[in-house]
C-alpha cells in the first residue's frame, strides 16, 4: 500500500512528512463509532423478538424456517458494525498519510483499497480536530476541506486522522496551503520559477 501510494508522487515532489494513526485511538474509534448504540439495540429487539417467539414457537418448527432467515437479513446492521470491528486491522494497515510540498495523499480501505490526493492549490481550509479518544490517546486529526464540492454540494474532505504529532503537522500543512494558494491568486513575474511576489517560500 504503502509503495503504491508514494507511486503517486511526481518527481518533483518532497515529502514532508508521512505516518499512519495511532493504532490504539483507530481501534477504539472503531469499535466506539455512532452505529455501536444503534447496533446493540437492534440486536437486542430482534434477538427478543426470535427467542420469544421460538420459545412459543413449540412443534411448529416451519415458523422458526421462516423466522431464522429473515432475522439474519434483519440484523443486517449488527452484521455491518461486527464486521467493520473485525476487519478494523485491516483498514489500518492500509490507511497510511503522506504531505508532500505540493498535495496530501492518503491510501485506505479493506477489500477495495483507495488512493486519494489532493493538491494545496484545491483546499480552502485546514481544522484540527481532537474528539474524546484524540484526547485520551493524546493524539488529533487535521483535517483539510477542498473549495471544490461533491454532486450534493457539499466541500469535499481529506482527514489525517488520530496522529501523535498533529500539531506539528497542521502547522506544515496551513503553511503550504497558504503559501501554495497565494502564489495561485496573486501570480507575480510572470510566474517564474521562483515567486518574487508575495513574500511566501514556495517555489516551483
Amino acid at each position: 500500500m504503502i509503495e503504491q501510494l508514494k507511486s503517486m508522487i511526481s518527481e518533483n515532489e518532497n515529502i514532508f512528512w508521512e505516518g499512519k494513526p495511532d493504532k490504539k485511538c483507530f481501534i477504539f474509534e472503531t469499535i466506539f463509532n455512532p452505529l455501536m448504540p444503534f447496533a446493540i439495540i437492534w440486536a437486542i429487539i430482534d434477538f427478543g423478538i426470535l427467542g420469544a417467539v421460538a420459545f412459543g414457537a413449540g412443534e411448529q418448527d416451519n415458523i422458526l424456517l421462516f423466522l431464522i432467515p429473515f432475522f439474519a437479513l434483519h440484523l443486517m446492521p449488527v452484521w455491518l458494525y461486527l464486521g467493520g470491528v473485525l476487519l478494523c486491522t485491516i483498514r489500518y494497515k492500509n490507511t497510511y498519510y503522506i504531505v508532500t510540498d505540493k498535495a496530501i495523499y492518503i491510501s485506505g480501505g479493506i477489500i477495495n483499497k483507495s488512493f486519494r490526493t489532493k493538491p494545496f492549490a484545491k483546499m480552502s481550509h485546514i481544522n484540527l480536530h481532537r474528539g474524546l479518544f484524540d484526547q485520551i490517546f493524546k493524539v488529533g486529526d487535521v483535517i483539510c476541506t477542498s473549495n471544490e464540492t461533491d454532486s450534493n454540494g457539499v466541500p469535499a474532505t481529506m482527514v489525517i486522522g488520530s496522529i501523535k504529532n498533529y500539531t506539528e503537522v497542521f502547522n506544515k500543512i496551513k503553511k503550504l496551503q497558504e503559501d501554495v494558494y497565494t502564489d495561485v491568486m496573486y501570480p507575480n513575474d510572470l510566474r517564474p520559477k521562483e515567486n518574487h511576489g508575495y513574500n511566501t517560500e514556495y517555489k516551483g
